[in-house]
């Protein structure tokens, strides 16, 4: 009965979903107080029903119920619990699932905690979001049943895709998840404030909580997909430009440049527009990585729907969705009051200029990952690969690096060219200095590494300059959230260019006993052997790693094989040190003995992990610096009034 609790759990919150818009809708239409009371708890008990349906489905999977299609589609008796457990959202009925029960609480936790935009635009905030659930509990209950039963159940299932079953299965989709709903949630505040013309600071400061949150999310799971797709796919890459990779880092980028704006309005009342607008495309490229995942039109290790009429509900959804926003954009920001102004040379300059080129990477990596989807519409079949994305997007990112330099030390409203490059001395300094540096040490590089390298170390130095004279016992957190996510990116940026520049690979075939060499490392195969798991058998490689006169360390990577579904898979050993990793593969004998091996030394590139970490830990600090600076203000006015 589990499945039909959860099914149940659905249709219910779905028609919570409908009152919840119905009820909101009514409320603004008559300004009905009493009507608009009863939108809270109905979106706090639909969050609750949608998570109920969440645990029902990993209830059946932990329970190996093969007679729901689900279960036997995506999961195995023999399949260890942990993959069971999040394999319930390793599929496309689960994942969507999985949207929808975040969609939901995050509903509820507005209804429940949020008070510092009028009820009224709150109101229209909550009918927004249950229109935007109600089209994903359609989809669900009309296209995507996750709890169908079958009539004759199999004794067993068909098992999960290998490559899935990782702990990043577990960790990667929630958090990217989590980031698209935050991304609703702002688009929901967009179009309420835009419905009761209430676009100001206290919209602004009740949306800049979720931009933050979306973004850490974000940050935080195309970080741990970055990592994973790294050592699990064995082909030594961090970032391939695969179409369902940008379908994740389109929605970052509008929710970076989101971040900047709506920060402007909440402490400036500045950039209104600007804010509006980038709420509404920063959901819209959530939805259209929605599409490219569900629509069946990418084959991908992301892509579970096959079925190109899901994909054809989804692009519905997406149409009315944000074509009715832009349509409420356009008819309603004419109305909307101008924020304050500003000079060019400013810090509201600067941001606008970061939002600018943030713009136009979004649309390079849009029209890079839609264009051969639309030529092979038309009968055209060709490919857009790493190339054309780092030669377009990677100028641009590096004037980006630069304007975010000197953004930070520029003065609010107004300021001086000179007076700005005077405090630009250390960061330029840096970077001709690492410049300099490096075609001393290491010899022409190319113009981009170069260049980047550079950038990241005068970023590193402009990153902490905000803080040189202050008294950092009492520096706001959202100050040091601020420094730390520019440092990392600068330390990310560092990485990706050591990677880019110095990384050295050499496939080679050898015996038991024969050496090779990669980087400063020494390699030998040592053996060949037999592993079992849980689920899978393995020929395991025992290599003997020596650098110099340190102490020799064995490396094991595997060539596994599943049997359900029979699939093989290469496993990496990685070797990390202070200075970079060295990444190995095994490949398939040669049939004279040796075995072929796929060796890697990647200088540097943790740093590009390390700095997604930093990255994330910012804007956890901004989060909770602006949340400890609201709970004082409201402590002061509680003791005024008393």
């Amino acid at each position: 009965m589990t499945a039909e609790a959860g099914l149940i759990a659905l249709w219910l919150a779905a028609a919570l979903a409908a009152m919840q818009f119905a009820l909101a809708g009514l409320a603004i239409r008559r300004g009905d107080d009493a009507i608009a009371a009863a939108v809270r708890p109905v979106a706090i008990v639909q969050g609750g029903l949608a998570l109920l349906a969440m645990a029902a489905l990993i209830r059946v999977f932990l329970a190996s119920d093969m007679s729901v299609a689900l279960v036997v589609a995506n999961s195995h008796s023999a399949k260890p619990w942990m993959y069971k457990f999040a394999g319930a959202w390793g599929n496309h009925e689960g994942s969507m699932l999985l949207w929808v029960t975040i969609l939901g609480l995050a509903g509820a936790a507005v209804a429940l905690l949020e008070r510092r935009v009028a009820e009224r635009t709150l109101t229209a905030t909550l009918g927004a979001q249950a229109f935007i659930a109600l089209g994903f509990y359609a989809f669900l209950l009309f296209a995507s049943n996750p709890f169908a039963r079958l009539a004759s159940p199999p004794a067993d299932g068909q098992g999960l895709n290998p490559l899935l079953q990782d702990p990043g299965l577990a960790f990667h989709p929630p958090t990217l998840y989590a980031g698209y709903v935050g991304l609703s949630v702002a688009f929901s505040f967009a179009v309420g404030a835009l419905v009761t013309r209430d676009v100001g600071p206290a919209f602004a400061r009740a949306m800049r909580p979720w931009v933050l949150a979306a973004w850490v999310f974000l940050t935080i799971g195309i970080t741990a997909g970055s990592y994973w797709a790294y050592y699990e796919l064995g082909w030594g890459g961090w970032w391939f430009w695969d179409p369902v990779e940008n379908a994740s880092l389109m929605p970052w980028l509008a929710a970076t440049a989101l971040l900047h704006s709506v920060s402007v309005l909440a402490t400036r009342d500045g950039l209104r527009a600007w804010t509006v607008m980038l709420a509404v495309v920063a959901f819209s490229m959530s939805m259209l990585g929605t599409f490219l995942v569900r629509s069946g039109i990418l084959t991908s290790v992301h892509a579970f729907a096959v079925d190109p009429e899901r994909g054809t509900f989804i692009l519905v959804l997406l149409a009315l969705y944000i074509g009715g926003a832009l349509a409420l954009f356009a008819t309603r920001i004419g109305l909307v009051r101008a924020g304050n102004t500003f000079e060019l040379v400013s810090r509201e300059g600067s941001l606008v200029a970061n939002n600018l080129l943030l713009s136009v990477i979004l649309g390079v990596v849009l029209i890079g990952t839609f264009y051969p989807i639309v030529a092979a519409a038309m009968g055209t079949q060709l490919s857009v690969g790493p190339p054309f994305f780092e030669k377009a997007a990677g100028p641009i990112f590096l004037v980006l690096v630069a304007i975010m330099a000197a953004g930070p030390l520029l003065r609010w409203r107004r300021d001086e060219a000179q007076a700005l490059v005077q405090r630009m001395t250390w960061p330029i300094a840096a970077a001709a200095f690492a410049a300099a540096g490096l075609v001393a040490l290491a010899g022409w590089i190319g113009l981009l590494p170069l260049l980047a390298l550079a950038l990241a170390a005068g970023l590193a130095v402009a990153s902490v300059a905000p803080l040189f004279g202050r008294n950092l016992r009492r520096t706001p957190l959202f100050v040091w959230g601020m420094v730390v996510a520019h440092l990392g990116i600068a330390v990310s940026l560092a990485g990706m260019a050591a990677s880019s520049a110095f990384t050295k690979e050499t496939l080679v075939a050898k015996g038991v006993g024969e050496p090779a060499g990669v980087g400063p490392y020494r390699i030998t195969l040592r053996g060949i052997r037999p592993v079992i798991g849980d689920n899978w058998t393995a020929l395991e490689a025992r290599l003997e790693v020596v650098r110099g006169d340190a102490a020799a360390t064995l490396l094991a990577p595997q060539s596994r094989f599943f049997s359900n579904p029979p699939t093989t898979t290469s496993e990496s050993a990685i070797l990390t040190a202070f200075d970079g990793q060295l990444y190995t593969v095994l490949g398939q004998p040669d049939g004279t003995g040796r075995w072929q091996l796929r060796l890697w030394w990647k200088p540097w590139v943790t740093l590009i992990w390390f700095g997604g970490a930093l990255i994330a830990l910012g804007g956890l600090l901004s989060i909770l610096g602006h949340w400890l600076r609201d709970r004082r203000q409201k402590r002061r006015l509680e003791e005024a009034w008393t």
